[in-house]
Order: structure tokens, then C-alpha cells, then sequence
């Protein structure tokens, strides 16, 4: 099938070359072609160009008039915790009357009080909750995510976890990327036994996931008051002996030594960061490891925020993700990621619409098929309301600006409902 958009305002992130990820000063740059075109064939993007080049329109099987909207390629978030049950609006309670997120863990709250919503809650109705998510995000512009598991910390639970996110992968029209979470907290009986559960994630859980061929990735929660550098290295070694890289979460409450831990094995990413200083950004640089920066968990908790513009100034490539949760971002907005980025991190809007499509493509494994509007790679995009500017994507922080969204080279949302199936 083929597809032709027409009369856009701009088509924004077009790059005739492969890039891989851009860093340091090139962040700032954002190609651009105005009142441009975009053919889709068959899921992919074949050709696009300026509106003197327009092919002939008659041609086309089924025709898109953008009506003067923006063509960007779909988001892509590397970092989301999806597939729960339920919520956990009573901590947020918590946290107004000053709780820290630590504090609430250590009374059996956070990721605990998750996993056990999660062991009481059938696979069924955990893949429903999900859909209703991956509908959510989708209507906000996501095209491809990638999901952990990490409420379930018994082998049972992580692999019904696991299981959801590959039916997610298969009856969804998303792209998504599967990471294994054993390792995000100690759980109550293995409180006075933390060898004892960390022998249970290497010699059960990891095979187990292995075998089912359920997780692309491997992550642990290296940081204070969850998993050690030690203990890290030693999952994340078992990780690799089953073909899972690393994607780890790192120095969201400390200095953990977690960045160098994550560059050490190999990690694609290491997301959170909020406590990176010299020695965590020199490690980082040239290693091909992405820092993963993600705003709407150090601002909803009210945790200080990465020295974004710090990295950048070093040189090194940023991407951004949701962190889609229920206790720390219960949110899957990548456009408001967008604008936290500018608002927070002081990052430009050329910087910020980087981190969310190209270098965050990169971090989920990516970045060959999705992340910017370049022939040959997979049709995923969304078209705005006619908007002024790209800067008005994150400048309209409140607003919902996604008029249209493509996945796959069909319209699988326009307006305020969805078109079609969720495939």
C-alpha cells in the first residue's frame, strides 16, 4: 500500500544519511524541509522532498492532507515500567506530606506494594490495564517503547510480566523492546538474604527468560538502598552469557557507581542520572553507551535534575524517556518529556526533539529503522494541528498538539479516536 502526505508545514528530523545518534553541539542540529511531502510504501518511508518536487498525486493509493501540519518521525521511549497493576496515588499522598521515595520503600510501599498488586492481578487483566496504556501513548505521538518487567521479583511473576509485554509487541501496532527487571528491588523475604535473591535472578530467573526468549535487554536497579556495583556486575555478566545487554537505571539517588558499571559491561544506556559529575561523564564519553535522561521522575518526585547541559557541553549525546510508572512518572507523554527537557533541563528544542527520536531510537537498538524521516526506514510519524514552529511542540507544554498518527504506514489514530484495530 501506498500513502502520500501532502501540504504539511514542515517535515522536521530529515536526514538523507544514517546517523547513529548526534552529541555535543550537533544537538543542535535539526534538518528540516518545509512544506515538504512524505511517500510511504509498504511501512516505509520512500521518498520525501520539497513541495516543487511533489510527485504526481494521482498516483498514490490513499492521499494525506497534513493541512498545514508538522510531519515529525513517532517518538520513541526508551524507559517505561508499562505492564503494572492498578496505581498508587496513596503514595503520592505520602510524598506530598514529605516522604521520600526511599521512606515509603523501606514501609513495604513502592516497587514492593507494586509487586504485589501484580502477583494478585491475572495475565489477562494485566495485558487489558497495558492495552489501555499503549492506546494512551500512541495517541500521543509513540511509535516505539521499550518496556520492563521488575513487579514481579519471583520467576512466576516476572515471566507473566514478560509474557504481557510480548503479546503488547505482537497486538499492538508499536514497536516494542523487552527488558528483563528482576533486579529492581529486594524483595521483604529476602530482606536479611540479599545473596539469596540475587542467586535467584542468576541460576532461575535469567534462564528461565532466556529460554522463553522473552527479553531483549537486562536491567538492575544499581543505586543506593537497591543493588550494589557488585551485585550489578554479577547480573549483568549472567545477562550477557544469555544474550541480553544491559540497560540500567544508575545514579538516580547517589553517586552509586553505577554509570561505570553500565559502561563497563557494554550497557546501551544508563538512564536516570541525576547525580553525574566529571568522573561519570568522562567514562561515558566515546563509550556508545547513551545517557538516558528522564525528567518526568525528577520532577515528579522533586528530586534534583541531571546536569543536562553539562553533558552536552562535554560532548556527549543525551536521549530522554517517560518513565511510564506508577509511583514515580505516572505519565507516557513524550511530548511533555519534551517539554520538561527545555523547561528543566535548559536543553534547546532542536536538543530535546534529538532526545526523543533519534538518540532515543539509538537507545532501545533502534536506530537503523525508527528516529528520524530518512528513506528506508520504518513509517512511523505524527502530524500536528498547524502549529507556528517546531518550538511549539515543547513551548505548548499543556497542550495536545497530534492531529494525526502512523504507524507502520497506517493511520492508526486521527483526532480524538482511533482509527482501525490497535494493529
Amino acid at each position: 500500500m501506498s500513502l502520500i502526505i501532502y501540504n504539511t508545514g514542515m517535515l522536521v528530523q530529515t536526514r538523507e544519511e544514517h546517523v547513529a545518534f548526534t552529541a555535543g553541539k550537533d544537538m543542535e542540529v535539526l534538518p528540516v524541509v518545509e512544506k515538504g511531502w512524505l511517500l510511504v510504501e509498504d511501512g516505509i518511508i520512500a521518498g520525501y522532498g520539497p513541495p516543487e518536487t511533489v510527485p504526481d498525486l494521482s498516483c498514490a493509493v490513499a492521499k494525506l492532507d497534513a493541512g498545514g501540519g508538522y510531519v515529525f518521525p513517532a517518538f520513541c521511549d526508551p524507559h517505561t515500567h508499562l505492564v503494572y497493576a492498578g496505581s498508587r496515588e496513596k503514595e503520592y499522598t505520602d510524598k506530598i506530606r514529605g516522604l521520600s521515595y526511599e521512606e515509603i520503600a523501606k514501609r513495604g510501599g513502592g516497587i514492593l506494594n507494586s509487586a504485589k498488586l501484580l502477583h494478585e492481578t491475572s495475565e489477562d487483566e494485566l495485558f487489558r490495564q497495558a492495552m489501555e496504556r499503549v492506546q494512551e501513548v500512541i495517541s500521543f505521538g509513540t511509535g516505539a517503547i521499550e518496556i520492563k518487567s521488575g513487579y514481579g521479583l519471583t520467576t512466576e511473576d516476572e515471566l507473566k510480566m514478560l509474557r504481557v509485554i510480548r503479546r503488547i509487541k505482537e497486538e499492538s501496532s508499536l514497536t516494542v523492546r523487552s527488558t528483563f527487571l528482576g533486579a529492581h528491588a529486594v524483595p521483604a523475604e529476602y530482606r536479611n538474604d540479599r545473596n539469596g535473591y540475587v542467586d535467584l535472578i542468576v541460576n532461575e530467573m535469567i534462564p528461565a527468560v532466556a529460554a522463553g526468549r522473552l527479553a531483549d535487554y537486562i536491567d538492575v536497579f544499581c543505586d543506593r538502598g537497591f543493588f550494589t556495583v557488585e551485585e550489578t556486575a554479577r547480573i549483568l555478566e549472567a545477562g550477557a552469557q544469555h544474550g541480553m545487554r544491559p540497560k540500567i537505571h544508575a545514579n538516580e539517588l547517589d553517586y552509586s557507581g553505577g554509570i561505570q558499571t553500565g559502561v563497563k559491561h557494554g550497557a546501551l544506556s544508563v538512564d536516570h542520572l541525576e547525580f553525574t559529575g566529571d568522573d561519570e561523564i568522562k567514562v561515558l564519553l566515546g563509550s556508545g553507551t547513551m545517557p538516558t535522561l528522564l525528567p518526568g521522575a525528577a520532577f515528579f518526585l522533586g528530586m534534583t535534575d541531571p546536569p543536562a547541559r553539562k553533558m552536552i557541553e562535554a560532548g556527549l549525546p543525551l536521549a530522554m524517556a517517560s518513565d511510564y510508572n506508577p509511583g514515580s512518572s505516572p505519565s507516557g507523554n513524550m511530548k511533555l518529556v519534551v517539554s520538561l527537557g527545555c523547561i528543566r533541563l535548559r536543553l534547546l528544542p532542536e536538543e530535546a526533539i534529538n532526545a526523543v527520536t533519534i538518540n532515543a531510537a539509538y537507545a532501545m537498538g533502534l536506530s537503523e529503522t525508527h528516529g528520524s524521516i530518512t528513506v528506508g526506514k520504518k513509517a512511523n510519524l505524527f502530524i500536528t494541528k498547524k502549529i507556528p514552529s517546531y518550538e511549539y511542540l515543547p513551548y505548548a507544554y499543556g497542550s495536545n498538539l497530534v492531529k494525526h498518527v502512523i504507524l507502520n504506514g497506517e493511520i492508526v489514530f486521527s483526532q480524538q479516536s482511533a482509527v482501525g484495530s490497535p494493529k
